[in-house]
Protein backbone atom coordinates (compact mmCIF):
# COMPACT_ATOMS: atom_id res chain seq x y z
CA UNK A 1 0.00 0.00 0.00
CA UNK A 2 1.16 3.44 -1.17
CA UNK A 3 0.36 6.81 -0.19
CA UNK A 4 -0.69 6.38 3.11
CA UNK A 5 -1.41 9.22 5.11
CA UNK A 6 1.33 10.67 7.56
CA UNK A 7 0.88 12.52 10.37
CA UNK A 8 3.87 15.20 11.43
CA UNK A 9 5.99 12.30 13.33
CA UNK A 10 5.42 8.94 13.94
CA UNK A 11 6.69 7.06 17.31
CA UNK A 12 7.12 3.30 16.81
CA UNK A 13 7.27 1.79 20.44
CA UNK A 14 7.95 -1.43 21.90
CA UNK A 15 9.64 -3.05 19.38
CA UNK A 16 13.29 -4.66 19.62
CA UNK A 17 15.32 -2.58 18.08
CA UNK A 18 18.37 -4.10 16.16
CA UNK A 19 21.42 -2.04 14.20
CA UNK A 20 24.78 -3.93 14.20
CA UNK A 21 26.80 -0.09 13.41
CA UNK A 22 25.09 1.25 16.87
CA UNK A 23 25.50 -2.14 19.04
CA UNK A 24 21.65 -1.61 19.47
CA UNK A 25 19.86 -4.59 20.46
CA UNK A 26 16.89 -4.01 22.62
CA UNK A 27 13.54 -3.19 23.35
CA UNK A 28 12.83 0.60 22.90
CA UNK A 29 11.30 3.17 20.70
CA UNK A 30 12.44 5.49 18.10
CA UNK A 31 10.51 8.80 16.80
CA UNK A 32 10.52 9.43 13.35
CA UNK A 33 10.30 13.22 12.02
CA UNK A 34 10.78 15.02 9.01
CA UNK A 35 11.88 11.79 7.22
CA UNK A 36 14.93 11.41 9.48
CA UNK A 37 15.27 9.33 12.19
CA UNK A 38 14.53 11.98 14.97
CA UNK A 39 15.31 9.93 18.36
CA UNK A 40 15.84 6.73 20.54
CA UNK A 41 14.12 5.84 23.34
CA UNK A 42 12.68 10.28 23.54
CA UNK A 43 11.32 11.34 26.13
CA UNK A 44 7.67 11.44 26.84
CA UNK A 45 8.49 15.63 27.22
CA UNK A 46 10.14 15.88 24.30
CA UNK A 47 7.78 14.69 21.83
CA UNK A 48 5.89 16.82 19.08
CA UNK A 49 2.60 17.41 20.19
CA UNK A 50 1.05 15.77 16.54
CA UNK A 51 2.14 12.20 16.71
CA UNK A 52 1.37 8.99 15.48
CA UNK A 53 1.89 6.10 17.26
CA UNK A 54 2.76 2.57 16.30
CA UNK A 55 2.83 -0.24 18.99
CA UNK A 56 4.70 -2.81 17.35
CA UNK A 57 5.49 -5.36 20.09
CA UNK A 58 6.82 -9.05 19.49
CA UNK A 59 8.35 -7.04 16.44
CA UNK A 60 11.98 -6.84 14.77
CA UNK A 61 12.67 -2.63 14.07
CA UNK A 62 15.61 -2.50 11.91
CA UNK A 63 17.66 -0.63 9.37
CA UNK A 64 15.87 -0.95 5.95
CA UNK A 65 16.98 -3.91 4.23
CA UNK A 66 19.72 -3.24 1.15
CA UNK A 67 19.99 -5.53 -1.92
CA UNK A 68 23.03 -5.38 -3.95
CA UNK A 69 21.91 -6.63 -7.27
CA UNK A 70 18.29 -7.60 -8.54
CA UNK A 71 17.28 -7.32 -11.98
CA UNK A 72 14.26 -5.03 -12.98
CA UNK A 73 13.92 -5.85 -16.37
CA UNK A 74 13.53 -2.59 -17.57
CA UNK A 75 14.40 -1.43 -20.33
CA UNK A 76 13.87 -3.93 -22.93
CA UNK A 77 12.87 -7.29 -20.72
CA UNK A 78 9.56 -5.73 -19.12
CA UNK A 79 8.40 -9.73 -19.44
CA UNK A 80 10.04 -10.53 -16.86
CA UNK A 81 10.14 -7.37 -14.67
CA UNK A 82 9.18 -3.77 -14.62
CA UNK A 83 10.82 -1.07 -12.46
CA UNK A 84 7.52 -0.34 -10.75
CA UNK A 85 6.62 -3.96 -9.96
CA UNK A 86 10.15 -4.94 -8.91
CA UNK A 87 10.55 -2.24 -6.25
CA UNK A 88 7.18 -3.14 -5.16
CA UNK A 89 8.12 -6.21 -4.27
CA UNK A 90 11.42 -4.68 -2.86
CA UNK A 91 8.86 -3.31 -0.23
CA UNK A 92 7.18 -6.65 0.41
CA UNK A 93 10.26 -7.90 1.02
CA UNK A 94 11.27 -5.42 3.56
CA UNK A 95 13.86 -3.97 1.00
CA UNK A 96 14.26 -0.11 1.51
CA UNK A 97 17.11 0.24 -1.24
CA UNK A 98 17.98 -1.75 -4.21
CA UNK A 99 21.06 -2.22 -6.67
CA UNK A 100 19.69 -2.63 -10.25
CA UNK A 101 22.03 -4.83 -12.37
CA UNK A 102 22.78 -3.29 -15.58
CA UNK A 103 22.26 -6.45 -17.64
CA UNK A 104 19.15 -4.86 -19.66
CA UNK A 105 18.45 -4.21 -23.37
CA UNK A 106 19.99 -2.01 -23.88
CA UNK A 107 22.06 -2.35 -21.12
CA UNK A 108 23.20 0.39 -18.72
CA UNK A 109 26.81 1.64 -20.28
CA UNK A 110 25.91 5.21 -20.85
CA UNK A 111 24.76 8.10 -18.50
CA UNK A 112 21.13 8.35 -20.87
CA UNK A 113 20.59 4.69 -19.25
CA UNK A 114 21.41 5.49 -15.79
CA UNK A 115 19.52 8.50 -16.19
CA UNK A 116 16.13 6.22 -17.37
CA UNK A 117 16.53 3.93 -14.87
CA UNK A 118 16.63 6.49 -11.83
CA UNK A 119 13.92 8.42 -13.66
CA UNK A 120 11.52 5.49 -13.73
CA UNK A 121 12.44 4.81 -10.58
CA UNK A 122 11.89 8.38 -9.17
CA UNK A 123 8.62 8.38 -10.82
CA UNK A 124 7.15 4.92 -9.06
CA UNK A 125 8.40 6.66 -6.03
CA UNK A 126 8.66 2.90 -3.61
CA UNK A 127 12.22 2.02 -2.61
CA UNK A 128 15.05 3.57 -3.17
CA UNK A 129 17.07 2.25 -6.50
CA UNK A 130 21.08 2.36 -7.07
CA UNK A 131 22.17 2.02 -10.44
CA UNK A 132 25.10 -0.73 -11.13
CA UNK A 133 26.79 0.22 -14.37
CA UNK A 134 28.41 -1.85 -17.25
CA UNK A 135 32.27 -2.29 -17.04
CA UNK A 136 32.27 -3.03 -20.42
CA UNK A 137 30.34 -1.46 -23.47
CA UNK A 138 27.70 -3.43 -24.30
CA UNK A 139 28.68 -6.30 -21.45
CA UNK A 140 30.83 -7.74 -24.63
CA UNK A 141 33.83 -7.46 -22.16
CA UNK A 142 35.74 -6.05 -24.73
CA UNK A 143 36.60 -2.54 -24.23
CA UNK A 144 36.14 -0.49 -21.01
CA UNK A 145 32.82 1.39 -20.76
CA UNK A 146 33.22 5.20 -20.21
CA UNK A 147 33.46 4.68 -16.26
CA UNK A 148 33.54 8.39 -15.80
CA UNK A 149 31.02 9.36 -16.96
CA UNK A 150 29.00 6.40 -15.30
CA UNK A 151 29.92 7.89 -12.22
CA UNK A 152 28.78 11.65 -12.87
CA UNK A 153 25.31 10.36 -14.15
CA UNK A 154 24.93 8.10 -10.44
CA UNK A 155 26.19 4.67 -10.81
CA UNK A 156 27.85 3.15 -7.46
CA UNK A 157 29.13 -0.41 -8.51
CA UNK A 158 30.24 -1.95 -11.98
CA UNK A 159 29.52 -5.09 -13.17
CA UNK A 160 28.45 -7.44 -16.25
CA UNK A 161 26.88 -9.56 -14.17
CA UNK A 162 24.95 -12.31 -14.30
CA UNK A 163 28.25 -12.93 -16.69
CA UNK A 164 31.61 -12.75 -15.91
CA UNK A 165 34.38 -10.36 -16.88
CA UNK A 166 36.06 -13.21 -18.27
CA UNK A 167 38.60 -11.13 -20.44
CA UNK A 168 41.46 -10.64 -17.28
CA UNK A 169 43.21 -7.65 -18.70
CA UNK A 170 39.75 -5.42 -19.02
CA UNK A 171 39.06 -6.68 -15.01
CA UNK A 172 42.41 -5.37 -14.37
CA UNK A 173 42.10 -2.19 -16.06
CA UNK A 174 38.77 -1.85 -14.12
CA UNK A 175 39.65 -2.42 -10.89
CA UNK A 176 42.32 0.33 -11.05
CA UNK A 177 40.36 3.25 -13.31
CA UNK A 178 37.14 2.08 -10.44
CA UNK A 179 39.48 2.95 -7.65
CA UNK A 180 40.06 6.20 -8.59
CA UNK A 181 36.31 6.87 -8.31
CA UNK A 182 36.23 4.65 -5.17
CA UNK A 183 33.69 2.49 -6.79
CA UNK A 184 33.63 -1.15 -6.28
CA UNK A 185 33.71 -3.57 -9.57
CA UNK A 186 31.46 -6.37 -8.86
CA UNK A 187 31.88 -9.78 -10.62
CA UNK A 188 30.06 -12.91 -10.83
CA UNK A 189 33.48 -15.59 -10.53
CA UNK A 190 32.95 -17.96 -13.28
CA UNK A 191 35.32 -19.98 -15.61
CA UNK A 192 32.66 -19.65 -19.27
CA UNK A 193 34.29 -22.42 -21.07
CA UNK A 194 33.93 -24.96 -17.97
CA UNK A 195 30.56 -24.18 -17.23
CA UNK A 196 28.80 -23.10 -20.75
CA UNK A 197 26.28 -25.26 -21.37
CA UNK A 198 25.77 -26.41 -17.68
CA UNK A 199 22.52 -26.84 -15.77
CA UNK A 200 23.47 -27.65 -12.70
CA UNK A 201 26.20 -28.69 -9.91
CA UNK A 202 28.73 -31.45 -11.18
CA UNK A 203 28.23 -34.32 -8.74
CA UNK A 204 26.86 -37.42 -7.77
CA UNK A 205 23.20 -36.04 -8.38
CA UNK A 206 23.71 -35.11 -11.86
CA UNK A 207 25.32 -37.88 -12.83
CA UNK A 208 22.01 -39.56 -11.69
CA UNK A 209 19.91 -37.23 -13.43
CA UNK A 210 22.10 -37.12 -16.39
CA UNK A 211 21.83 -33.42 -16.80
CA UNK A 212 24.66 -31.38 -17.92
CA UNK A 213 27.51 -30.56 -15.23
CA UNK A 214 28.44 -26.86 -13.96
CA UNK A 215 32.00 -28.31 -12.11
CA UNK A 216 32.90 -26.23 -9.09
CA UNK A 217 36.09 -25.57 -10.09
CA UNK A 218 34.79 -22.74 -12.74
CA UNK A 219 33.62 -20.65 -9.72
CA UNK A 220 36.78 -22.03 -7.56
CA UNK A 221 39.47 -20.78 -10.78
CA UNK A 222 37.30 -17.70 -11.06
CA UNK A 223 37.60 -16.51 -7.85
CA UNK A 224 41.28 -17.02 -7.19
CA UNK A 225 42.14 -15.03 -10.52
CA UNK A 226 39.86 -12.32 -9.23
CA UNK A 227 41.46 -12.21 -5.77
CA UNK A 228 44.80 -12.02 -7.79
CA UNK A 229 44.05 -9.19 -9.66
CA UNK A 230 42.94 -7.44 -6.19
CA UNK A 231 45.88 -7.81 -4.37
CA UNK A 232 48.04 -6.65 -7.49
CA UNK A 233 45.54 -3.63 -8.56
CA UNK A 234 44.89 -2.49 -4.74
CA UNK A 235 41.39 -2.03 -6.55
CA UNK A 236 37.93 -3.14 -4.43
CA UNK A 237 35.83 -6.35 -5.86
CA UNK A 238 33.12 -7.52 -4.34
CA UNK A 239 31.84 -11.35 -6.04
CA UNK A 240 28.54 -11.06 -6.49
CA UNK A 241 27.10 -14.77 -5.37
CA UNK A 242 30.01 -17.22 -4.01
CA UNK A 243 28.70 -20.95 -3.77
CA UNK A 244 31.42 -23.35 -3.11
CA UNK A 245 33.46 -24.19 -0.35
CA UNK A 246 37.05 -23.33 -2.19
CA UNK A 247 35.74 -19.94 -3.13
CA UNK A 248 35.15 -19.55 0.75
CA UNK A 249 38.38 -20.80 1.29
CA UNK A 250 40.05 -18.25 -1.16
CA UNK A 251 38.13 -15.59 0.67
CA UNK A 252 38.61 -16.08 4.20
CA UNK A 253 42.73 -16.03 3.25
CA UNK A 254 42.27 -12.88 1.05
CA UNK A 255 40.74 -11.14 3.84
CA UNK A 256 42.90 -12.29 6.41
CA UNK A 257 46.25 -10.91 3.74
CA UNK A 258 43.86 -7.34 4.28
CA UNK A 259 42.13 -7.23 0.34
CA UNK A 260 39.59 -5.14 -0.29
CA UNK A 261 37.34 -7.43 -1.22
CA UNK A 262 33.95 -8.67 -0.49
CA UNK A 263 31.24 -11.28 -1.46
CA UNK A 264 27.86 -11.92 -0.90
CA UNK A 265 25.61 -15.16 -1.15
CA UNK A 266 21.71 -15.94 -2.17
CA UNK A 267 19.49 -17.78 0.10
CA UNK A 268 19.81 -20.60 -2.52
CA UNK A 269 22.80 -22.02 -1.55
CA UNK A 270 22.23 -21.87 2.36
CA UNK A 271 19.01 -23.03 2.16
CA UNK A 272 19.17 -26.22 -0.74
CA UNK A 273 21.00 -28.51 -2.35
CA UNK A 274 21.55 -30.07 -6.06
CA UNK A 275 18.77 -32.98 -4.31
CA UNK A 276 16.06 -30.47 -4.73
CA UNK A 277 16.61 -30.95 -8.77
CA UNK A 278 15.53 -34.31 -8.79
CA UNK A 279 12.35 -32.73 -9.15
CA UNK A 280 13.19 -31.50 -12.37
CA UNK A 281 11.20 -28.14 -11.92
CA UNK A 282 12.60 -24.91 -13.32
CA UNK A 283 12.68 -22.92 -10.57
CA UNK A 284 15.63 -24.61 -9.44
CA UNK A 285 17.70 -24.03 -12.29
CA UNK A 286 19.78 -21.12 -11.02
CA UNK A 287 23.05 -19.21 -11.50
CA UNK A 288 25.40 -20.10 -9.01
CA UNK A 289 23.80 -23.50 -9.28
CA UNK A 290 22.63 -25.45 -6.15
CA UNK A 291 25.99 -27.21 -4.70
CA UNK A 292 26.25 -30.62 -2.64
CA UNK A 293 25.78 -30.54 1.04
CA UNK A 294 29.46 -29.83 1.58
CA UNK A 295 29.27 -27.19 -0.66
CA UNK A 296 26.19 -25.54 1.35
CA UNK A 297 28.01 -26.33 4.70
CA UNK A 298 31.21 -24.33 3.71
CA UNK A 299 28.45 -21.45 2.71
CA UNK A 300 26.81 -21.35 6.31
CA UNK A 301 30.61 -21.24 8.14
CA UNK A 302 31.86 -18.57 5.78
CA UNK A 303 28.43 -16.88 6.92
CA UNK A 304 29.20 -17.32 10.45
CA UNK A 305 32.49 -16.65 10.66
CA UNK A 306 32.04 -13.01 8.46
CA UNK A 307 33.89 -14.36 5.32
CA UNK A 308 30.91 -14.04 3.50
CA UNK A 309 29.54 -10.24 3.82
CA UNK A 310 26.41 -10.32 2.51
CA UNK A 311 23.27 -11.47 1.94
CA UNK A 312 21.66 -11.01 -1.28
CA UNK A 313 18.33 -11.77 -3.27
CA UNK A 314 19.86 -13.07 -6.18
CA UNK A 315 16.75 -11.48 -7.77
CA UNK A 316 16.42 -12.85 -11.60
CA UNK A 317 12.78 -12.65 -12.70
CA UNK A 318 11.63 -15.12 -15.44
CA UNK A 319 8.28 -14.83 -17.04
CA UNK A 320 5.77 -17.74 -16.90
CA UNK A 321 6.02 -18.80 -20.16
CA UNK A 322 9.91 -18.63 -20.59
CA UNK A 323 10.20 -20.74 -17.31
CA UNK A 324 7.84 -23.68 -18.64
CA UNK A 325 10.16 -25.17 -20.99
CA UNK A 326 12.11 -28.23 -20.62
CA UNK A 327 14.74 -27.86 -18.10
CA UNK A 328 18.14 -27.36 -20.61
CA UNK A 329 16.27 -24.51 -22.41
CA UNK A 330 14.69 -22.98 -19.46
CA UNK A 331 16.91 -19.69 -18.36
CA UNK A 332 18.83 -19.09 -15.02
CA UNK A 333 16.88 -17.65 -12.54
CA UNK A 334 14.24 -17.08 -10.15
CA UNK A 335 11.99 -13.89 -7.92
CA UNK A 336 13.22 -13.60 -4.94
CA UNK A 337 12.83 -9.87 -3.10
CA UNK A 338 9.70 -11.26 -1.04
CA UNK A 339 11.32 -14.46 0.11
CA UNK A 340 14.72 -13.27 1.07
CA UNK A 341 14.25 -12.15 4.60
CA UNK A 342 12.18 -15.19 5.26
CA UNK A 343 14.43 -17.69 3.86
CA UNK A 344 17.32 -16.14 6.47
CA UNK A 345 14.63 -16.06 9.36
CA UNK A 346 13.21 -19.70 8.42
CA UNK A 347 17.40 -21.27 7.82
CA UNK A 348 19.34 -18.99 10.29
CA UNK A 349 18.18 -17.49 12.38
CA UNK A 350 15.36 -20.13 14.31
CA UNK A 351 17.71 -22.55 13.79
CA UNK A 352 20.47 -20.60 16.10
CA UNK A 353 23.15 -20.28 12.67
CA UNK A 354 22.95 -16.26 12.49
CA UNK A 355 21.48 -14.35 15.40
CA UNK A 356 19.19 -11.27 14.30
CA UNK A 357 22.47 -8.56 14.87
CA UNK A 358 24.69 -10.91 12.03
CA UNK A 359 21.51 -11.28 9.82
CA UNK A 360 20.54 -7.48 10.00
CA UNK A 361 24.38 -6.84 9.42
CA UNK A 362 24.44 -8.75 6.39
CA UNK A 363 21.37 -7.63 4.89
CA UNK A 364 21.39 -4.11 5.44
CA UNK A 365 24.43 -2.46 7.53
CA UNK A 366 27.30 -4.43 5.03
CA UNK A 367 25.44 -3.72 1.99
CA UNK A 368 25.26 -0.10 2.39
CA UNK A 369 29.34 0.01 3.29
CA UNK A 370 29.61 -2.10 0.00
CA UNK A 371 27.94 0.09 -2.39
CA UNK A 372 28.89 2.94 -0.39
CA UNK A 373 25.05 4.45 -0.06
CA UNK A 374 23.45 5.70 2.92
CA UNK A 375 21.60 3.18 4.78
CA UNK A 376 21.83 0.29 7.15
CA UNK A 377 21.48 1.75 10.51
CA UNK A 378 19.22 3.93 12.82
CA UNK A 379 21.80 6.55 13.68
CA UNK A 380 20.13 10.18 14.48
CA UNK A 381 19.85 12.29 11.81
CA UNK A 382 20.00 9.95 9.13
CA UNK A 383 17.26 9.19 6.91
CA UNK A 384 14.41 7.31 8.60
CA UNK A 385 14.80 3.65 5.76
CA UNK A 386 13.01 1.38 8.22
CA UNK A 387 11.77 -2.05 8.31
CA UNK A 388 9.11 -3.30 11.00
CA UNK A 389 9.82 -7.54 10.68
CA UNK A 390 7.34 -10.19 12.71
CA UNK A 391 9.32 -12.74 13.25
CA UNK A 392 7.04 -15.34 13.76
CA UNK A 393 4.41 -15.43 11.26
CA UNK A 394 3.65 -18.31 9.10
CA UNK A 395 3.41 -18.24 5.96
CA UNK A 396 2.93 -20.64 2.29
CA UNK A 397 4.74 -19.15 -0.50
CA UNK A 398 2.20 -18.84 -3.35
CA UNK A 399 2.81 -16.84 -7.08
CA UNK A 400 -0.63 -15.38 -6.37
CA UNK A 401 0.38 -13.64 -3.66
CA UNK A 402 3.68 -12.46 -4.97
CA UNK A 403 4.29 -8.54 -6.53
CA UNK A 404 6.96 -9.24 -8.69
CA UNK A 405 5.85 -9.02 -12.19
CA UNK A 406 7.35 -12.95 -12.60
CA UNK A 407 6.14 -15.40 -9.93
CA UNK A 408 8.62 -18.05 -10.65
CA UNK A 409 10.04 -18.94 -6.85
CA UNK A 410 11.82 -21.90 -5.78
CA UNK A 411 10.00 -21.98 -2.12
CA UNK A 412 6.71 -21.85 -4.15
CA UNK A 413 4.73 -24.36 -1.84
CA UNK A 414 6.87 -24.09 1.21
CA UNK A 415 6.00 -22.81 5.11
CA UNK A 416 8.38 -19.97 5.82
CA UNK A 417 8.44 -17.83 8.95
CA UNK A 418 8.83 -14.01 9.12
CA UNK A 419 7.57 -11.18 7.29
CA UNK A 420 7.85 -7.56 6.57
CA UNK A 421 4.90 -5.56 8.21
CA UNK A 422 5.57 -1.85 7.52
CA UNK A 423 8.21 -0.55 5.83
CA UNK A 424 9.38 3.26 5.84
CA UNK A 425 11.61 4.92 3.20
CA UNK A 426 12.93 8.37 3.80
CA UNK A 427 10.29 8.73 7.12
CA UNK A 428 7.32 7.65 4.61
CA UNK A 429 5.58 4.31 5.41
CA UNK A 430 6.00 3.11 2.02
CA UNK A 431 4.11 -0.23 2.80
CA UNK A 432 1.98 -2.48 4.61
CA UNK A 433 1.78 -5.54 4.71
CA UNK A 434 -1.86 -7.44 4.26
CA UNK A 435 -3.91 -8.98 6.75
CA UNK A 436 -3.20 -12.50 6.53
CA UNK A 437 -5.27 -15.63 8.69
Amino acid sequence: MLGLAETTATLIENARWIDPTQGINRVGRILIHYGAIAAIDPNDGDLPSELQRIDASGWIGAPGLIDLGAELGEPGREEDETIAAGTMAALAGGYTSIACTANTEPPIDTAAAVEFVRQKAMRSDRCRVHVIGCVSKHRQGKELAEIGSLVDAGAVAFSDAPGPIENTALLRRALEYCSMFDRPVFDHPEVKSLAEGGIMHEGLVQLVLGLAPIPAEAEDLATSRDLRLVESTGGRLHLTNISTSGSVDLMRRAKERGLKTTCGITPANFCLTDAALRSFDSNLKLQPPLRSEDHKEACIKGLQDGTIDAITSGHRPCALEKKMQELDLAPFGASTLETTLASVITYLIRPGILNWTQAIEKLSSAPARILGVEGGSLQIGKPADVVLIDPDHRWVVQPKGMLSRSKNNYFTGTELFGCARMVWVGGVRKYIAPIQN
